[in-house]
């Protein structure tokens, strides 16, 4: 993961893009990176980051970051996963407006949009999601769902991006469950929350970024940076 996370972005680190793009939204009364690498600490730390420093086993990155919070008086927390350096305010705005919703009790919140590339859908590196008639989450999956027995048929697919927010009680009770079965088996620790009957709100967005999963993606992201910037 570290070496993942320091690869080169265009002159800067994956992670301090990350961090950078964080900051730059003014969201925030604060920002932190929470890592078990000394390496990662001393370069973010040069980059002026608050790092949190946590136990060198974690099931996932949940549980990191439960670590990292447990003695803050803190309502929300959003995780902005390191290799998600094109997130933006927006995006997060609408995150952040979920929980302010009266009418609705949200604990966890994460991010989709829809995926029409076959590629795509066919990539167990991209996470898809299903939802109820709510926005709820029924499953997250690496294999291709929605099934389409028929294949005329409409249904979207959603592809689910990596940037999640938490009551700090609901991440609290999640770090005390052992991992799930659905989790181990897809290795996707929000199903975590859904094994153990906590609704996962899904906001829709058009923002299209790039996480940075495999070598391929950072070239990807290195000419998107380029463009964009």
């Amino acid at each position: 993961m570290p070496r993942k996370l320091l690869a080169d972005l265009c002159g800067k680190p994956v992670l301090q893009r990350t961090y950078e793009a964080a900051i730059a939204t003014g969201l925030f009364p604060e920002v932190i990176i929470a890592t078990d690498s000394d390496e990662i600490r001393e370069i973010m730390e040069t980059a002026g980051a608050t790092v949190v420093m946590s136990r060198k086993v974690h099931e996932s990155g949940s549980d990191r970051i439960a670590e990292a919070v447990s003695d803050k008086d803190i309502d929300v927390i959003i995780n902005i996963q390191g290799d998600e350096p094109f997130v933006n305010s927006e995006l997060l705005k609408n995150l952040i407006k979920v929980f302010q919703n009266k009418n609705e009790n949200v604990q966890v919140a994460s991010v989709m949009r829809e995926i029409t590339e076959a590629s795509l859908i066919a990539d167990p590196n991209v996470v898809k999601v299903v939802t109820d008639l709510n926005s709820n989450a029924l499953y997250f999956s690496r294999h291709s769902v929605p099934f389409k027995r028929d294949p005329i048929n409409e249904t979207p697919v959603y592809q689910h991006i990596g940037v999640y927010a938490f009551r700090k009680e609901a991440l609290m009770s999640f770090t005390s469950w052992p991992q799930s079965p659905l989790e181990i088996a897809e290795k996707l620790e929000q199903l975590r929350y859904l094994e153990h009957g906590v609704p996962i709100k899904m906001v829709m967005t058009d923002v299209v970024g790039i996480s940075i999963d495999v070598p391929e993606d950072l070239e990807r992201a290195r000419e998107y940076w380029e463009k964009k910037y």
